[in-house]
């Protein structure tokens, strides 16, 4: 009844490697319309078996999403699939090699990607019980197609900045990211575009990446503070070994293997990935937000992660799992007090801790002028003395009257030499 599709899905290089968070193979389960098994049951629906295990079905009872919109940040939405009929509310292109509605699969091998992934966020089914079906099946999605590689004319830095951009300015108020750059640091002009996100309310969902993909640690963008970073279990909830990653930035985990998608052309496919992984979380946030539109961001995010049931008391075990296990059910209905923070971080403390602070411009001067007292008169000046020094009185009483009494005596005494002189001249004289 079905046949293996094998899909390589190669890493590509932008400034640092960048990849998405892909398989490393698909199954092809059977294209569309999918017939009914013996017992009548849908195959493909049959297949999900995450809508009962983690609580999605259960939290259809409360809301189906609807009035959300979920962004697809990936390689495009494709058009043909019955499952997105009525699901795309708008697209964009910022690769530079698709179409403007951001219907149009880009990449050489990674192009159903995108398809997959907005599937599992909210694909409409192709009938009540047929066909892939999304958590969040009433909400909208946006899509918009990124390049990787030499598939993109742009840098992948700056088609991120603004795809982000761009959901927050067409109403997205959840984004979500299946892709990583395996490495932990991240240009710093996402900076300021994920807290434009963040300012604007939007919960940021990002897988955090696959070993069996060449991912051995959580890299950017799931090591930005505030955004919900996504881990993958197995089907019976164990930590997947090739279809997810390790990471302390780890929030939560839902399924990453056995997975089932429809690809552009409407085949469906089942596949393994925390790319798969995060779009089943980004639509649970969908559903919070439909069930509680009072929340902010922060508090969505808040009841995902602290329903989320625990796995293991090791403290390795949080690397794998972060809070838990999703639960969709809980997530809507549970009474979970509010938060004033995003438990996830804060990006603006940390690029206020770890980026070099920015120069502040230096106050300017007022021109008016400002009239100034006048000053007090200057003190009369006080020559300073000296014992050694003559002052007035004593060159009055006593150095000139001395110096007189001295030339005096000095006259008296030339006089008196002179006549003496006269004297023995007049004796030595030869008397007539």
């Amino acid at each position: 009844m079905t046949r293996r599709l094998l899909a390589a899905l190669a890493s590509a290089a932008v400034a640092t490697t960048l990849v998405v968070g892909v398989p490393a193979m698909a199954q092809a389960v059977t294209p569309n319309p999918t017939p009914p098994s013996s017992s009548g049951e849908d195959e493909v629906r049959k297949a999900q078996y995450w809508l009962d295990d983690y609580g999605i079905a259960e939290a259809w009872q409360t809301t189906r999403g609807e009035g959300v919109k979920i962004a697809i940040i990936d390689t495009g939405i494709g058009r043909a699939p019955a499952e997105f009929d009525g699901a795309v509310a708008a697209g964009t292109d910022v690769s530079g090699v698709g179409s403007s509605d951001g219907r149009t699969p880009v990449g050489a091998v990674d192009a159903d990607h995108g398809s997959w992934v907005a599937s599992l966020a909210a694909g409409r089914g192709t009938g009540p019980e047929t066909g892939v079906i999304g958590v969040a099946p009433e909400a909208q999605l946006l899509a918009v197609s990124v390049g990787f590689g030499s598939s993109a004319t742009r840098s992948f830095a700056d088609q991120i900045v603004d795809a982000i951009h761009w959901s927050v300015d067409h109403g997205a108020d959840v984004i979500n990211m299946s892709l990583t750059t395996n490495v932990p640091d991240w240009p710093e002009s996402w900076d300021e575009a994920f807290q434009y996100a963040f300012d604007h309310d939007v919960v940021v969902v990002v897988a955090a990446g696959n070993r069996g993909s060449g991912t051995t640690r959580v890299g950017a963008p799931a090591t930005i503070p505030g955004v919900l970073t996504v881990g993958g279990v197995d089907r019976a909830g164990k930590a997947s070994v090739d279809a997810s990653t390790q990471g302390i930035t780890i929030g939560v985990t839902a399924p990453s293997e056995e997975l089932v998608g429809v690809s552009p052309d409407g085949t469906v496919v089942s596949w393994d990935g925390t790319s798969g992984a995060a779009p089943i979380v980004a639509g649970i946030a969908a559903l919070v937000r439909a069930a509680h539109p009072d929340l902010d961001a922060d508090n969505v995010i808040n009841r995902i992660v602290k329903t989320a049931h625990p796995v293991g008391a090791d403290p390795a075990d949080k690397l794998l799992y972060g809070f838990g296990l999703v639960d969709a059910a809980a997530a809507v209905s549970a009474d979970v007090a509010r938060v004033d923070a995003n438990p996830m971080g804060s990006l603006k403390d940390w690029v206020r801790l770890y980026r070099r602070a920015q120069s502040q411009p230096q106050p300017t001067e007022s021109a008016a002028s400002v009239e100034v007292p006048p000053l007090p008169k200057a003190d009369t000046v006080t020559r300073a003395s000296s014992p050694l020094l003559p002052d007035r009185d004593t060159v009055l009483y006593g150095t000139l009257p001395l110096t007189l009494l001295t030339a005096a005596a000095i006259l008296v005494a030339l006089g008196v030499t002179a006549a003496v002189r006269r004297i023995r001249l007049a004796s030595r004289t030869p008397s007539r």
